[in-house]
């Protein structure tokens, strides 16, 4: 029979050494591959990011309605031959947009506006292949975390939307007298891929850090700052789909005057619509009205992140004040592109940085969110407080 023991012996004394503290079960084997599923959802971003970029040249250089057919698989083989060229042509020349805007082009001009929706289109393919390959791979070698199955097999699903709503756009510029797809067909199709985009960097987030980190971040999350970031979230989201009817009308050519509009606050003849229609077509189709509504949204915009500066920047966590003051500072950025737009009526690189500062803003706001929710500790000591 065993001693007994003194009272200050050491337990361990001559015992099994203790085991190694291990993980929960939230971080445990159920975790799957995030770090490579991760990556993996970067390149989707990128590609995303670029194709919104790709498209908008596309607008730009009204080449958007040379391809007259919706062809996913085959269509992704450009013509090879002078006869395939004359074709393709042919198909073109009895759409609208030649016969009312485009009838002195030749074959020579005809090629360059084709390669923009042409590489518009491939990119389509090419991020459907990588979501395809992807998602199939992790989830045959069962290295997708619990609960994300569903997330990512949505990312598809939205993008699998996006190429039939793109069609859907296409096709509204092939008949009657249009010779421009329908403005909010175009805010539509623009709109879904920064839901993508937005989705696609959120779980990129999410997917930095682990479960448990998540859990425990929770609870030190900032209510009020969540609140605004996600306010200032949904009013970005509306200044891109009406910066998409300003694109879809070519509205940013219309008034190329600031901070007025052609010597007035609110345009002249705002509720008139050529062709007639409702009031309400107006929004759509009138070009003073709808860049009218986009520059009093991006004053909105600028508002509402001043004030989510202001409350960002009393944060108690480091990255947090770090995120909202990059938020203010591409909305200034973004706020004086748009300006220059409009000054330049619409010039081509002007016109795409303005769009590329939209895509920036937009991940920079949604990062800001992200860290009212989940705030990153930081320490005193380093100084990352």
């Amino acid at each position: 029979m065993a001693g007994k023991r003194k009272l200050f012996e050491e337990v361990g004394t001559g015992a099994q050494a203790p085991v190694a503290p291990v993980g929960g079960l939230i971080d445990g084997p159920s975790r799957g591959a995030r770090g490579g599923i991760r990556l993996w959802l970067v390149a989707i971003f990128l590609l995303v990011a670029a194709m919104i970029v790709v498209g908008g040249l596309t607008r730009l250089t009204d080449s958007g309605l040379s391809i007259t057919e919706w062809k996913p698989v085959t269509g992704a083989l450009p013509p090879l031959t002078e006869a395939d060229w004359a074709t393709e042509f042919a198909k073109y020349q009895a759409s609208p947009e030649f016969q009312l805007q485009n009838s002195a082009m030749t074959l020579d001009a005809f090629k360059s506006i084709f390669w923009w929706e042409w590489a518009h289109r491939q990119l389509g393919r090419v991020i459907g292949l990588v979501w395809v390959v992807g998602f199939v791979g992790f989830l045959v070698a069962r290295k997708i975390p619990v609960g994300w199955t569903g997330r990512l097999l949505g990312l598809g699903v939205l993008g699998g939307l996006q190429g039939a709503i793109g069609w859907w756009m296409v096709s509204s510029g092939l008949k009657g007298t249009m010779v421009d797809v329908a403005s909010y067909r175009l805010a539509t199709h623009l709109g879904l891929a920064f839901v993508i985009l937005g989705l696609a960097a959120w779980y990129v987030f999410l997917l930095g850090r682990g479960e448990t980190e998540l859990m425990q971040a929770r609870r030190a999350g900032e209510r009020k700052l969540k609140g605004l970031s996600t306010g200032l979230m949904h009013l970005a989201f509306v200044q891109i789909l009406l910066g998409a009817l300003v694109a879809g009308i070519d509205a940013g050519r219309s008034f190329p005057t600031w901070p007025d509009m052609n010597g007035s606050f609110f345009p002249a003849d705002a509720f008139y619509v050529p062709g007639g229609g409702g009031v309400w077509h107006a929004f759509l189709e009138n070009p003073g009205l709808v860049q009218f509504n986009h520059r009093m949204a991006g004053y909105l915009l600028l508002a509402l992140g001043i004030v989510a500066w202001v409350k960002g920047r009393k944060s108690a966590h480091g990255a947090t004040r770090a995120a909202f003051h990059a938020v203010l500072a591409m909305l200034l950025a973004q706020v004086a592109l748009g300006i220059a737009t409009a000054l330049t009526l619409a010039h081509v690189h002007v016109a795409i940085t303005h769009q590329i500062g939209a895509v920036i803003l937009w991940v920079l706001i949604l990062r800001a969110r992200h860290l009212s929710i989940y705030p990153i500790a930081g320490s005193i000591r380093e100084g990352t407080a």
